[in-house]
């Protein structure tokens, strides 16, 4: 599987009502969000087969808004060959 880091923008007004959505779904342990600070915004990382599958995590009626990006590590190794790969 493959680690997602799901992002999922939303309205000030729409925030009890994601919440609510997002703990019936069983996720919301897994999300940490910026809300109280001002920042509209729910962050989780997931681990999954894909991306499709990373953003069921958002209710549907948010989903268009959420996005989910595949997360890399990187070693040592693999910065000195994209230093000499010019990459």
């Amino acid at each position: 599987m493959d680690r997602y880091m799901i992002v999922t923008p939303h309205a000030e007004k729409e925030c009890l009502k994601l919440l609510d959505w997002i703990q019936a779904q069983g996720y919301l342990h897994h999300f940490d969000w910026g809300c109280k600070s001002g920042e509209h915004c729910g962050w989780a990382i997931l681990e999954v087969d894909s991306e499709h599958q990373a953003l069921l995590s958002v209710p549907p009626l948010l989903r268009s808004k959420a996005h989910a990006f595949k997360l890399s590590k990187y070693k040592d190794e693999d910065l000195v060959s994209l230093h000499s790969s010019g990459g």
